[in-house]
């Protein structure tokens, strides 16, 4: 477990230049028009194929605003950002909103993106958080890794958590000061996980809140020192479930 202070948070460097933008798309996912923000910076090439992150955004939002954030970093190294929207502004569900969407919206990004399939990875804040944690349980052999902000397992999903056919590297964000996702409740998920095998290492963000965007920049650089250090061992696989 870590601690992070809000004053080493507030250490923000200059910002990047940006050139590439942020492209609205579609796409049909069980019968169904689904929306999505994709950025694909211009180091991206055929001969370069780039690692993605699927960004899953907070109540409220959409896949654009959660993207957004990420832009500069995705911008400097070189990652393919892919925001969808989920079907209710209100939050995430299953099976409307995955894993078969999410599988979909990879897929159709590939499709056009040259892509690291070994290095996909999902990051979330609040609703997306623990819907991201749901997803990276389910299709662990998907997914390279996950990192979130303010999210947890609800009790009533840990039967998720035996579904995982590979003990996926996790972290997880939460500040103590978190009205919403109590660093209590954060910590019951992670010791459920870890009990469970899996490398799951907690942040804890001292002063800290349910704000994310404030703190973006520092967040999302942590977190991607993790995500990039992880990688599929074995071309990526999709499990079919019956009830999702």
């Amino acid at each position: 477990m870590k601690r992070l202070t809000i004053a080493a948070i507030l250490l923000l460097a200059a910002p990047y230049a940006l050139t590439a933008k942020i492209e609205q798309r579609t796409l049909t996912s069980k019968g169904a028009k689904r929306t999505y923000s994709l950025f694909v910076p211009d180091s991206v090439t055929k001969d370069h194929p780039a690692p993605l992150i699927v960004t899953l955004h907070g109540s409220g939002r959409d896949g654009k605003s959660l993207l957004s954030s990420w832009q500069a970093l995705a911008e400097k190294e070189g990652i393919v950002l892919a925001g969808p929207d989920a079907n209710e502004r209100a939050g995430w569900a299953m099976p409307v909103d995955g894993p078969v969407f999410l599988r979909d919206l990879v897929e159709d990004v590939k499709s056009s993106v040259p892509i690291d399939e070994h290095r996909v990875y999902l990051f979330g804040h609040s609703a997306g958080a623990s819907f991201g944690l749901l997803m990276a349980l389910a299709e662990s052999e998907y997914f390279a890794a996950v990192a979130v902000h303010a999210g947890a397992i609800a009790p009533q999903s840990y039967p998720t958590i035996q579904v995982a056919k590979r003990k996926i590297p996790i972290q997880i964000y939460v500040g103590d000061r978190d009205p919403y996702f109590p660093l209590r409740d954060v910590r019951v998920s992670r010791d459920e996980l870890v009990k469970n095998g899996f490398a799951a290492e907690l942040i804890e963000m001292k002063g800290h809140d349910h704000d994310y965007y404030s703190f973006a920049k520092t967040i999302n650089e942590r977190a991607w020192s993790f995500l990039k250090s992880q990688a599929l061992a074995q071309p990526q696989k999709f499990i079919v479930y019956a009830n999702m």
